[in-house]
């Protein structure tokens, strides 16, 4: 008697990247990827993409707002390793370079309906006085090559604890990023 094939399930994930509070900073634009587990399978849409640069609204909020459309559907046979969006935020430091002003991550809703998340942004800090000084120097603050280590738990070693995450050294941003997942 052959074997049953397992049976798939699917997960439709639509929404924004809003806006973002970032009081320092202006002229950001916004970078996700998703990370899932083994089981996972992107099955339809964008797993990662990039946003415009935006500026400060005029209004009192001051808020960057992107409005940046998300669209992906994912399979997989079993729950473990539920999808993670990363979102990466970068801006012109003083020298004009492209640098990173904040890394977030949150799980995607595990119940279907309209959902709105706002993620605390955080970036690394150099763990030595000469790393520091050297970032300083040549006005390049610490970075991920690959920003979805903030959703794993492994490969973000380094230093003392400053900041939500264990093993790592990082500055808590008075920033904050907008989410929202709609169902089509």
């Amino acid at each position: 008697m052959a074997a049953a094939a397992p049976s798939v399930f699917l997960l439709m994930v639509n929404g924004q990247v809003e806006s973002a509070q970032f009081p320092e900073y202006d002229d950001l634009y916004c970078k996700y990827c998703f990370v899932y587990g083994q089981d996972w399978a992107p099955t339809a849409g964008l797993e990662e993409g990039i946003s415009q640069i935006t500026s400060k609204s005029q209004d009192a909020r001051r808020a960057l707002v992107w409005n940046f459309p998300i669209d992906v559907t994912f399979k997989s046979t079993n729950p473990y390793g539920w999808p993670q969006i990363v979102l990466s935020v970068y801006g012109p430091d003083v020298f004009g370079n492209d640098v990173v002003r904040g890394y977030g991550a949150v799980h995607v809703p595990l119940s279907p309906g309209r959902h709105k998340k706002t993620i605390p942004m955080f970036v690394p800090e150099s763990t030595s006085k000469l790393q520091k000084f050297t970032s300083w120097f040549m006005g390049r603050r610490p970075e991920y090559t690959d920003p979805k280590v903030v959703a794993q738990g492994e490969g973000r070693e380094g230093g003392n604890t400053e900041a939500v995450i264990p093993k790592a050294a990082w500055i808590c941003l008075p920033a904050w990023l907008t989410l929202s997942f709609c169902p089509q």
